[in-house]
């Protein structure tokens, strides 16, 4: 069955340091898929941040400077790396994988 797995639910970060958000994923369906990033502020909706697969990447316009991930097909994780760490990230990082789009999530703290 194809999922994605967190493996730190709860994860400190310092204002301007560097935080990584672990998600490893297992897909049997496909061997390119497609993962995701989301994020969600408290009392808001999940946001859309960001899409990898083998052969592209994109970014939304919102999360371009600070925010990237490395799809690792050999590895299955996507990683999220956050740069230059601010309180306003602050929120619930949600991993996800297409076309099941299974979801985990990590909550950042500072």
């Amino acid at each position: 069955q194809d999922n994605v797995m967190q493996s730190k639910p709860v994860m400190t970060a310092y204002e301007d340091g560097t935080a990584t958000l672990d998600c490893t994923y297992k897909a049997t369906s496909t061997q390119y898929p497609n993962l995701l990033w989301y994020q969600q502020k408290t009392n808001g909706s999940p946001k859309y941040m960001l899409i990898r697969s083998s052969g592209s990447s994109s970014n939304d316009e919102e999360f371009k400077d600070r925010f990237n991930a490395n799809l690792n097909t050999s590895l299955k994780s996507v990683p999220l790396t956050i740069k230059d760490v601010r309180v306003s990230d602050s929120a619930v990082y949600y991993c996800a994988l297409q076309p099941t789009v299974t979801e985990t999530l990590s909550t950042l703290r500072q």
